[in-house]
């Protein structure tokens, strides 16, 4: 019985080198607030337990979520009550600090395993499945990064290896020293430009993609047009989210919710749908603090799309018209378009 509650999600091989995780993913970040008000531990363990129910096994976090790593513990206490083989648990790395006016990024080998051995300690498990560095450290060479993350896999601590916002070069090098699962980058209907260089490098070299904010920081799912953002929210202070953008770019929800509805659908399922389109080796990793809308997410799996259609989509939600950058300005020079290359390995 339980299994069938699962079978409407179909699961898929993430990457070539073994990982097989649930076609939609839930991403967890929200729960502990930045861009939502937060949800209570017991509220959260109780919507994790609803999704794995509905199928949903692959959930992704990371050390820096949350006041005082507080994703992560609670991310563990839901875990105590499902079955861990049967979890794909990523978390990440790299982000030492996140407030202030720049984040203080660290990629070295003795920060990394810090890093693992607090997440596993957190997290209350003995591996993590999926292990991503968050951010790339541009002073320090990815090899010995790599390196470090070589030796947590042969030593049980982590299964699976993956990156996040990582240039074509990075994504390169790092391959080379131990195969990458993974790749983590922000894709949705209004932020695409991962298509013409890495999504190809990705297929080229066996790595699954990971959509983080599929559904455009909730954008799509009607934040700031349909329901105001929370006082708290750091959405306030996106571009895309604020002054002359957002009026513009709420031209572009009315138009995309309309069609939406000739489809017999909501925005955020025809968004999600759109995006799990693209292929079996893309993830999309939505998340949420509400029942409705994580049951709303999980439907849209089970939408057909036609060429027409995608073709359709992609002219009411037209990349050239969406107003704002895509990042706040304080993580923009982190992203993989303007990250400066790490500098190489020394020779011994």
């Amino acid at each position: 019985m339980e299994e069938e509650k699962r079978s409407q999600i179909p699961r898929v091989k993430l990457g070539s080198q073994g990982l097989e995780v649930s076609r939609l993913g839930f991403g967890c970040a929200g729960l502990s607030g930045a861009l939502n008000t937060p949800l209570s531990h017991e509220a959260a363990c109780l919507l994790i337990k609803r999704a794995f129910e509905k199928g949903i096994t692959f959930y992704d976090t990371a050390d820096v979520y949350g006041q005082d790593h507080d994703n992560e513990i609670m991310i563990g206490k839901a875990l105590k009550e499902l079955p861990r083989e049967q979890v794909q648990l990523a978390t990440k790395f790299g982000i030492a600090r996140l407030m202030g006016a720049q984040p203080a990024i660290r990629g070295t080998p003795d920060y990394v395993r810090e890093c693992c051995e607090g997440s596993l300690r957190r997290l209350g498990v003995d591996y993590i499945d999926l292990y991503f560095q968050h951010r790339v450290d541009t002073t320090v060479a990815i090899e010995d990064t790599m390196g470090e993350l070589k030796k947590l896999v042969e030593e049980g601590k982590i299964k699976y290896i993956g990156l996040s916002e990582a240039s074509i070069d990075t994504i390169k090098r790092a391959h080379a020293i131990h195969p990458i699962t993974a790749v983590q980058m922000e894709y949705s209907l209004w932020t695409r430009d991962i298509e013409d260089e890495i999504i190809p490098l990705c297929r080229e070299l066996g790595i699954g993609i990971v959509a983080y904010s599929p559904l455009g920081h909730g954008f799509f799912g009607g934040k700031a047009t349909v329901e105001s953002l929370p006082p708290e929210s750091l959405l306030n202070k996106h571009p895309r989210f604020t002054g002359e953008n957002l009026e513009k770019n709420k031209v572009i929800y009315k138009k995309f919710a309309d069609l939406a509805t000739e489809h017999g659908c909501t925005a955020p399922q025809l968004a999600l749908a759109w995006l799990l389109h693209q292929g079996d080796d893309v993830i999309a990793i939505p998340g949420t603090t509400k029942v409705k809308n994580l049951e709303d997410n999980i439907s849209s799996v089970a939408l057909k799309l036609s060429q027409d259609q995608m073709r359709e989509i992609c002219e009411v939600v037209a990349v050239n018209e969406v107003s704002g950058e895509r990042e706040l300005e304080s993580f923009a020079k982190y992203s993989w378009k303007n990250a400066n290359t790490p500098p190489r390995q020394c020779a011994p």
